[in-house]
């Protein structure tokens, strides 16, 4: 697919003036200025002897088939070509001023008239006029419409743009008898040297075998850079991995955290009872612990974790200074203990790797040792503080108790009876009594009066009768409801006892509902007793785990030709930023 040339665009005046007749034009030519017979005026730029060439008519050089080689307007093989006898040959114009008047009358177009000017300017004229650049091309045998001409001019304006910018040529604007010399540049000559097949193929061959080299240079170095970044760092780590490592065993150890469950939890925890999520939380405590510079220490102190892996057959990577930080050591014991947890199944998985089978395994017994104790530490407090607040409840209620009791013990003795009711029903019962021999000594009496002579020593003594009953009647109502200096009244005294056996009665509930929350405490805290069962016991291993050479020398290629990828491409991204 060819695109069509583009060509810079000139804008042409069409507003021209009537064009005169060739007579009036060849006048005004002849017929200078008074004054100026003699000498050309200032303006009119000195026009450039005319050579002979063979003209035709334009529409016959437009149309004509074109012979260009590409090389320029130069034919080295075909002879210029002559009229023959037959074609007839416009005349020549006299005056540079009839011929332009002619070329106009040739109704050109813009187009042609701004192509030939290019053409002009490239063959080192200097016209004054699109249509003096036609004249100009005519009289040194260039047809500017040649289709080679147009195409010579758009390729090689395209490369001199490339070269160095080029101004646009200005619109000269004449009209018929004016003349304005424009500021003439010097321009460069096309070379006229035609280009052979031998010579291309060889032009051909020294650009291949320069891509060839570029290419070989290029690899090169990218080998050369891959050789340094990436296949060396890799062959030193295969060579540590596969020959220096100290060989490393490892021993793997699985155990669960589980819960004694009494009974039935009501709530969330019901539903959360007996899966791994009930414990999830103790399981990963656990595993915190046995990761901490705690357990390090602990397991410094009882096992000698820094003399082991400060030992003189282990290699520099791998091993301890006898002097080295906490930090140090710490890092060590992250290395060599790996613990997991599966949520799923609330396993958790602990591998510890030694320089000896045997440390291994002890080191994993020791560290699972660890984790009970700090499995039990979990819930002791919680379980300590659940029964010390049930049991100060019970206590308390038990001693508001006992009180309430004494203070019973207390008002019987004051009244001198063990139950009041039972006292103040016999009161009731005397004054009953009393009530009824007073009616009948008033019946008696009655009926001493009602006799006409009445026996006044019966009358006296019925009525003294009557007084001592009325006199023991009040005496013992006063028992009921009046106190004495002695003694408290029974209505008092049987009030006050029956408030403190109410207390009573209240506390001996809330003594039976103390006794239930202690109940209920332990239950709850022997709910939450947690024990770590082992499902995988820690065993020495006869083989040695690490290191793993072959995956290990795979990591590091990759993760060096990763390094160098990222490098590269930022290199490169920088560079073409740049």
């Amino acid at each position: 697919m060819s695109t069509k040339p583009k060509a810079r665009k000139f804008r042409i005046r069409r507003s021209e003036p009537a064009r005169p007749s060739a007579a009036a034009a060849l006048q005004e030519v002849l017929t200078p200025a008074a004054g100026a017979a003699d000498t050309p005026p200032a303006n009119v730029a000195p026009q450039p002897k005319p050579k002979t060439a063979p003209k035709s008519a334009p529409d016959a050089q437009m149309f004509a088939p074109s012979k260009d080689d590409g090389f320029g307007t130069i034919d080295a093989k075909t002879p210029p070509a002559t009229p023959s006898e037959g074609t007839a040959t416009p005349a020549k114009p006299a005056t540079p001023a009839q011929a332009i008047d002619a070329i106009r009358r040739e109704g050109l177009t813009g187009r042609q008239l701004r192509m030939a000017r290019r053409v002009a300017q490239k063959q080192g004229l200097s016209p004054t006029s699109d249509y003096d650049a036609v004249r100009l091309l005519r009289e040194q045998g260039i047809d500017p419409f040649k289709r080679a001409n147009m195409l010579e001019l758009v390729v090689s304006d395209a490369k001199g743009e490339q070269a160095k910018g080029t101004q646009p040529l200005a619109q000269i604007a004449t009209t018929p008898g004016t003349q304005i010399s424009p500021v003439v540049q010097k321009p460069s000559l096309p070379s006229t040297q035609v280009i052979t097949e031998p010579e291309r193929a060889r032009d051909v061959m020294d650009i291949q075998r320069d891509i060839a080299r570029r290419r070989r240079k290029r690899a090169t170095l990218l080998f050369s850079r891959l050789l340094f970044f990436v296949m060396l760092p890799t062959a030193l780590a295969g060579y540590y991995y596969f020959a220096v490592a100290t060989p490393m065993y490892a021993t793997n150890s699985e155990f669960v955290i589980q819960s004694a469950d009494g009974g039935a939890a009501g709530g969330a925890g019901g539903l959360l009872s007996g899966s791994p999520l009930a414990n999830s939380s103790d399981s990963i405590a656990v595993q915190g612990y046995l990761q901490s510079r705690d357990a390090m220490l602990r397991l410094n102190e009882d096992e000698g974790f820094r003399d082991h892996f400060s030992q003189d057959f282990i290699d520099p990577i791998q091993r301890l200074d006898p002097d080295a930080t906490q930090e140090a050591a710490y890092k060590a014991f992250k290395k060599s203990v790996k613990i997991g947890y599966d949520p799923t199944e609330g396993i958790i998985k602990m591998e510890v790797a030694a320089a000896t089978p045997e440390a291994s395994a002890q080191f994993s017994k020791q560290l699972i040792g660890y984790a009970e104790q700090q499995v039990d530490q979990l819930t002791a407090r919680k379980r300590d503080d659940q029964m010390a607040g049930a049991d100060e409840s019970r206590k308390e209620a038990e001693q508001k108790m006992i009180d309430a009791q004494d203070r019973i013990v207390e008002i019987q003795e004051k009244l001198g009876v063990l139950s009041p009711e039972s006292e103040a029903q016999a009161i009731f019962a005397q004054i009953s009594q009393l009530d009824g021999e007073l009616l009948n000594e008033r019946i008696a009496l009655a009926q001493f009066l009602r006799n006409p002579r009445p026996n006044s020593a019966k009358v006296d003594a019925s009525r003294n009768t009557i007084e001592q009953l009325e006199l023991l009647i009040a005496e013992k109502r006063a028992l009921l409801t009046e106190s004495s200096s002695d003694a408290e009244s029974l209505a008092r005294v049987s009030g006050e006892l029956l408030v403190a056996q109410a207390d009573l009665q209240v506390r001996q509930e809330l003594l039976g509902q103390a006794e239930a929350a202690f109940e209920a405490a332990r239950l709850e805290a022997n709910r939450q007793v947690r024990y770590l069962s082992v499902s995988v016991s820690p065993v020495a291993p006869d083989e040695a785990t690490y290191p793993r050479a072959f995956e290990n020398t795979l990591l590091a290629f990759l993760i060096f030709s990763g390094i160098y990828l990222m490098v590269s491409l930022t290199s490169s991204i920088l560079r073409e930023q740049v």
